[in-house]
């Protein structure tokens, strides 16, 4: 009788799994640490990143004649206060920095609302023409603003609005980008599902859009209300045509006219207008970054 030899079986999938998928499910719940070239490099970019932020205000601190010497001053100079100063009474900054601040806020809060509703009808309701009219609104995003100037600014004047901040905000109340960002969001972070369980509890449409979909595209508007904020705070085409620097001036409109001499430009005075603008916006990322990072994690984790 032949002597059979019982040979190993090689283990199944469904028995067991393979040796590297359990050194992969072994690994999975790991915390994995950065090395030091992570951190290298994580340095070197944040050296980077700051350092034009550093040269302003070097640049800030000295004389117009210094900062366009060669070699360019790498370390703070002693003026510093006296331009902020200079700056600050050369042209109304205080002014302008509340009607900066006026504007970006409104157009902020409104592109933000109106893009949400947008984004919401695009992404969940159905009706006819829904593919049709949001390839129209993506279009828009083609056109180059300077081809709407001449009529936007020939309506701004019939109305009386030249020098006036309403000049400013109307034009922006909503953007393509925005509507186009939410309506993406809302695809994939609302369940058409959450929606009918709604209007079968009887809600009607705000009572929606209200407990449904703001709560859910919450990090999204985070995300879309700081870049049409910042946006909107170092925006200087329209609103250099629209306002002028002696009536209702924004910062960057301000900044147009400071630091003009009779015959040059000192731009040691012109850099420390531009990092009396820079500094609110560094104010609002350090105490409302953690919030928008946050958002953001929140809402890219799926159950």
């Amino acid at each position: 009788m032949a002597r059979t030899l019982d040979t190993p079986r090689p283990t199944s999938p469904a028995a067991g799994g393979s040796a590297p998928g359990r050194r992969f499910r072994q690994s999975a719940g790991r915390q994995h640490h950065a090395g030091p070239l992570t951190y290298v490099l994580l340095a070197l970019a944040a050296v980077v990143s700051l350092f034009p932020l550093y040269w302003n205000v070097v640049a800030a601190s000295h004389t117009g004649e210094r900062v366009v010497e060669a070699p360019a001053p790498l370390l703070p100079g002693p003026r510093l206060f006296d331009n902020l100063t200079f700056a600050w009474n050369q042209v109304d900054m205080g002014e302008a920095l509340i009607n900066t601040t006026i504007v970006a806020s409104l157009v902020a809060v409104s592109t933000v609302l109106f893009s949400t509703l947008a984004g919401f009808a695009f992404a969940k309701l159905p009706f006819r023409g829904r593919t049709m009219l949001l390839s129209l609104v993506v279009a828009t995003m083609t056109i180059p603003p300077q081809l709407s100037v001449i009529p936007l600014y020939q309506i701004v004047t019939d109305l009386g609005w030249v020098d006036q901040l309403q000049s400013v905000v109307l034009p922006s109340l909503v953007a393509a980008f925005g509507v186009f960002f939410m309506r993406q969001f809302l695809v994939e972070a609302l369940p058409v599902e959450l929606v009918e369980a709604a209007r079968m509890d009887g809600a009607h449409s705000l009572r929606v859009i209200w407990h449904v979909v703001f709560p859910v595209a919450r990090p999204a508007m985070a995300v879309l209300g700081m870049l049409v904020f910042v946006q909107s705070w170092n925006d200087f085409f329209w609103p250099f045509i629209a306002l002028t620097p002696d009536g209702n001036p924004t910062l960057q409109v301000a900044l147009a006219g400071l630091g003009a001499g009779n015959h040059s430009v000192d731009h040691a005075i012109v850099l420390t207008g531009a990092l009396i603008s820079t500094v609110p916006l560094l104010l609002v990322f350090a105490f409302l970054g953690k919030h928008i990072v946050g958002g953001i994690t929140a809402g890219a984790v799926k159950s």
